[in-house]
Formats: structure tokens, C-alpha cells, sequence
């Protein structure tokens, strides 16, 4: 499973538990661990002794906060499937407003279920999108006002196309 990690705005690591191992930034790292419980560790590292514990995790929030050798760390943690809704434009908003809508695959436009000036509302539905013989209802991941709608019905559209502008 892979994990990106943050510690405030330093620039995220990405680590990679494999079986028995673990690797960060694609470096594997030869690491001696002992889980004494669900929240305690003690990790020997090139011959250094490392104490550490989750202290606290916010499971919602995705953020937690690590004590190594009595130091306090918080870190902000997003998985592969928190990653690929960033790559699609789907990613949380700390202020639920919407930018933007994009298309989450190849598709072509049927329906287009708002008008500009409408307000709409997290889980609004907003454009039907035909995709491999399937129709998907786009829905609004945020509140907002449309403010231009980008594409028509039976436009053939990319992944990520911008489809909505919000304001």
C-alpha cells in the first residue's frame, strides 16, 4: 500500500509498506522494527534507536500526530485512492467550494442538468456522461454558482476537460 506523506508544508515523501519491508521514495530501508502495541514501535536504523508512537489519528481527517524519541511530529497522510481523486479533479476542498468540474473519464455529454446562476449544493447531480455504454451522473462535490458551462450535449469530451466553471 502506498501513502504519501506531509509534515506541514515540506514537500510530501511517499512510503510503500511491502511485506515485511518499507520503502520511501522508491529507497527501500533497511529497518529493524518492534511493535510492542497497536500504537508503540522501537525502530533501530543504522544503528540508532528510535522510540516511536501515534499519538493521536484522526482517521476522518486523515491527519495524526507521531512522537519519535519524546518529539511530536503532525502529519497530514492521503492513500492511492486519495491520490487518484486529486488526479481527477475530485479532491476535498477545506471550504466545500467547487473551482471547477471535470470530466472523471472519456465520454460523451447527454445531459446537462444545471443552467448558469444556478446554485447548487455538495451531491447535486450536474451532467449525465455516457462511458462505455454506461451512464454516469456527475455530481457536485461542492457547493457554488455556475458560472459557465463549458461543453454542449453530444460533445465528445477527455479525461480531466473542464466541463463546469464555478464561482
Amino acid at each position: 500500500m502506498n501513502y504519501k506523506v506531509q509534515y506541514k508544508s515540506e514537500e510530501p515523501f511517499e512510503i510503500e509498506l511491502m511485506d515485511g519491508a518499507l520503502s520511501v521514495n522508491g529507497s527501500v530501508q533497511n529497518l529493524d522494527i518492534l511493535k510492542i502495541n497497536e500504537s508503540k514501535f522501537h525502530i533501530i536504523k543504522d544503528n540508532k534507536s528510535y522510540d516511536i508512537s501515534v499519538v493521536s489519528m484522526d482517521r476522518k481527517t486523515k491527519q495524526c500526530t507521531i512522537s519519535v524519541n519524546g518529539k511530536n511530529y503532525e502529519l497530514k497522510l492521503s492513500n492511492e485512492l486519495d491520490q487518484l481523486l486529486l488526479k481527477m479533479g475530485m479532491g476535498k476542498s477545506k471550504d466545500n467550494k467547487m473551482d471547477v468540474v471535470k470530466a472523471p473519464m472519456p465520454g460523451l455529454v447527454l445531459h446537462i442538468l444545471v443552467e448558469i446562476g444556478q446554485s447548487i449544493e455538495k451531491g447535486d447531480s450536474l451532467i449525465i456522461l455516457e462511458a462505455m455504454k454506461m451512464e454516469n451522473i456527475i455530481k457536485a462535490t461542492g457547493s457554488g454558482i455556475v458560472k459557465a458551462i463549458k461543453v454542449s450535449t453530444k460533445d465528445a469530451v477527455e479525461k480531466n476537460q473542464v466541463l463546469i466553471e464555478m464561482e
